[in-house]
């Protein structure tokens, strides 16, 4: 059943509302008058049952927890501590008094986050774009980039996770009683001392031989394991089984690797960098309108595609959001290849031909100068909005991310408009007053 705020609650004789001791022009009360939660509520009561079972957490009080979450970059335990301690946080949020409790456990925002998916977070990133006016998020042109989304995983080496291969069959023969042949424990404790610094010419030939022992008490201790299941015992844990089977088996040049035991759908994507050759997660694209600087598209993709092809869903998925079709997407040399997607003409830099004018070759300038702006954007979103590293699971989770993490800029950005015009009329009052002269009529 879905949870509902009241619109007009009764007062409480012993309770102060918090209308009465926060500022009416903070950024934060400014916005929450400027989301349309009734709508919002709307859309997302589609995720809900009906009026069956006990009422759910407030749409408005559990989505705007998420939404703080993504503009002030906290995690799901930090959000809760500071929604207790902040007035501002918890009026955004619809409370009418000042709360000394969490409203709920974190595990919520994880079902939540469940609930709604990647269609229920594209609305919300929806949302966020229709709070400016249509001139700014219905530009005729558009920048296009994508980026890595890094998984929270540890840097993969074939050790590591033949490693872990051995701990997990561990696991699995205590937690259902197989008594293994033998353990290896001392050896392998040895074993990851001794494959340590492999480049070094002195240690190269001992590391490599014990790297290679490591993968024979892998393939030795996982074959005990499956050889003492019953046939129960081998359904339950076949997904494992095939994860670990495939890792031993695969060589330096096998397609479709593994990476991660926890998240197999990671992979290994090469952007070219000088500082970090390889990242592991998915790639994500994103698109930003030209002048006013919204994100107007964000879009993760589970496989590691050419960028050309993520264009087509990433440009259907911007007119979607924002009801209009874009007439020119500015992308840089990693597009090569694509002139016209979906009737959207995408422009790459290349060389003029010898009859252009000035006036085009200023014009091209000008668009590329343009389309670098997209690169601060990126950053920003990874480094204060959580898309650094994705510690959302599965593919799911990188869905998302993605898209909470675009609706946490564009509200960020939004409250720093909000807050500049409160400063603003502020300046202009102070100004006023010193034009009008010091009267002391008016002194304290």
């Amino acid at each position: 059943m879905i949870g509902k705020i009241e619109k007009n609650p009764q007062l409480e004789m012993f309770k102060v509302p918090l209308k009465q001791f926060i500022n009416e022009g903070h950024e934060l009360v400014l916005l929450s008058r400027k989301i349309d939660w009734e709508q919002l509520q709307s859309e997302l009561s589609v995720y809900y049952c009906g009026d069956n079972g006990r009422p759910c957490i407030p749409i408005r009080t559990i989505a705007g927890i998420v939404l703080l979450k993504r503009i002030f970059d906290e995690s799901d335990e930090s959000i809760l501590d500071r929604w207790v301690e902040n007035p501002y946080w918890q009026y955004f949020c619809g409370e009418v008094y000042f709360q000394y409790e969490p409203p709920f456990d974190r595990t919520e925002l994880i079902k939540f986050r469940k609930r709604i998916g990647e269609e229920g977070s594209e609305k919300l990133l929806k949302m966020s774009v229709q709070l400016f006016t249509k001139k700014e998020f219905q530009e005729d042109e558009v920048l296009i980039d994508t980026t890595v989304q890094e998984k929270n995983i540890t840097y993969p080496t074939d050790v590591k996770l033949q490693k872990k291969i051995i701990e997990k069959c561990r696991e699995i023969a205590v937690k259902e009683g197989i008594e293994l042949r033998q353990t290896y424990r001392r050896e392998l404790k040895q074993l990851m001392i001794d494959q340590r610094f492999h480049n070094h010419p002195r240690r190269r030939k001992k590391a490599l031989a014990a790297a290679r022992r490591i993968k024979v008490i892998a393939g030795r201790v996982m074959r005990d394991v499956e050889r003492k299941m019953d046939n129960n015992q081998k359904e339950k844990y076949a997904p494992q089984l095939d994860i670990f089977n495939k890792v031993l088996a695969q060589e330096r040049s096998s397609n479709d690797k593994v990476y991660s035991l926890h998240q197999p759908h990671v992979k290994c994507i090469a952007k070219g960098k000088e500082a970090k050759k390889y990242e592991f997660g998915n790639k994500t694209s994103i698109v930003k309108t030209k002048k006013s600087g919204i994100i107007v598209g964000a879009m993760a993709f589970i496989d590691n595609v050419y960028d050309g092809d993520t264009l087509l869903p990433q440009l259907e998925q911007t007119e979607r959001i924002t009801a209009h079709k874009p007439k020119v997407g500015i992308a840089d040399r990693g597009y090569k290849g694509r002139k016209s997607v979906n009737g959207v003409q995408i422009v790459i830099p290349a060389k003029l031909p010898a009859y252009a004018t000035n006036y085009q070759k200023q014009k091209a300038r000008k668009r590329f100068r343009a389309r670098a702006g997209i690169e601060p954007t990126i950053g920003h979103l990874k480094q204060d909005h959580r898309m650094g590293r994705n510690y959302l699971l599965d593919e799911q989770g990188d869905l998302v991310n993605t898209l909470l993490a675009a609706a946490g800029f564009n509200l960020r950005k939004m409250l720093q408009r909000l807050k500049a015009g409160a400063l603003d009329i502020f300046v202009r009052f102070i100004w006023r007053i010193f034009a009008m002269g010091w009267n002391p009529k008016y002194a304290f």
